[in-house]
C-alpha cells in the first residue's frame, strides 16, 4: 500500500473501494493490491 498526495488515479481503477481509516483516506483494492493506498 502506497502513501499519495492524491488518490484520484486510485479511485478510478476497477474493484477499488474508499474508506476511512483512522482518520486516514483508504483505497483498498483486493483484486489488484498494488492500486491500494492511503492519503494522510
Amino acid at each position: 500500500m502506497k502513501v499519495r498526495n492524491s488518490l484520484r488515479s486510485l479511485k478510478s481503477k476497477p474493484c477499488s473501494v474508499v474508506t476511512r481509516r483512522r482518520g486516514r483516506q483508504v483505497v483498498v483494492n483486493k483484486k489488484n493490491p498494488r492500486w491500494s493506498g492511503r492519503q494522510g
